[in-house]
């Protein structure tokens, strides 16, 4: 199996932006976020990685970007994994009446593990939990508050039912010095029973060659997904190029 490339879109005042460090302040905008999305699915992205960074960092919302885009794409053929801000049922179903192929729930998950539990059973696949790490202890709010080591956390979602995590080293993230590949290693030794889609680091395609080929102790992939945004839009990662790196 193929990687699976997920370029991210993420918005601030309806335009596409890139963090360094998830630092709301430090943004470099890159222009219309639908115009990106028809530009990466002509390119042959599969996914998107859309993220409202306004509702994420609680300073409003940009639902009508967001919609835009999923019109935007409407007949090409690409999902869209849906992030920032849900926190809530409420803010869930909002979410979903989008239509995304799946969303991203990172705060709320560890702030509220019996309402993940309770969606996960009901949602299944459509849910992702999102986990941001440093040094192996998972981080929310901005990446200002620790919630414990990630083990106990992948414990109850493997107990839950939960599919699918997407994980950050928040070290790497918009660095562009290579992604974690022995924390990934050490997550899928730990546990097949989720499947994991990287984010953070991912500069060159090597990296994505290398998180394609990334194998457990068990010989089995490693990673279903990659995460990528500073590299292509810096340049220094052409997406057409990665796609036909990692074809079957």
């Amino acid at each position: 199996m193929s990687i699976e490339l997920l370029p991210a879109i993420d918005i601030i005042g309806g335009r596409s932006v890139r963090l360094s460090q998830g630092e709301y302040d430090t943004s470099n905008e890159y222009g219309d976020p639908a115009e990106i999305a028809v530009n990466f699915a002509n390119l042959g992205s599969k996914w998107i990685h859309l993220v409202d960074l306004d509702k994420a960092f609680g300073k409003g919302d940009n639902d009508s970007t967001i919609k835009q885009v999923f019109e935007a794409v409407t007949n090409l053929d690409i999902n869209i994994e849906l992030s920032g801000g849900i926190r809530n049922s409420k803010t869930l179903e909002h979410a979903l009446s989008f239509n995304p192929k799946r969303v991203n729930i990172g705060t709320a998950a560890l702030e509220n593990p019996e309402w993940t539990k309770e969606i996960i059973g009901e949602y299944g696949d459509k849910i992702a939990i999102g986990l941001d790490v440093r040094d192996e202890i998972l981080t929310a709010r901005g990446w200002t508050k620790e919630y414990g080591i990630i083990w106990e956390t992948i414990d109850w979602l493997v107990e839950s039912g939960c599919k699918r995590i997407v994980v950050t080293d928040v070290n790497k993230d918009g660095m562009m010095t290579g992604p974690s590949i022995d924390l990934y290693k050490k997550i899928s030794d730990y546990t097949t029973q989720l499947k994991l889609i990287a984010s953070g680091g991912v500069s060159k395609l090597d990296d994505i060659v290398a998180l394609n080929e990334l194998k457990n102790s068990n010989g089995q992939n490693v990673v279903e997904g990659v995460i990528t945004g500073k590299a292509i839009y810096s340049g220094t990662l052409d997406i057409k190029t990665a796609l036909e790196a990692v074809k079957l």
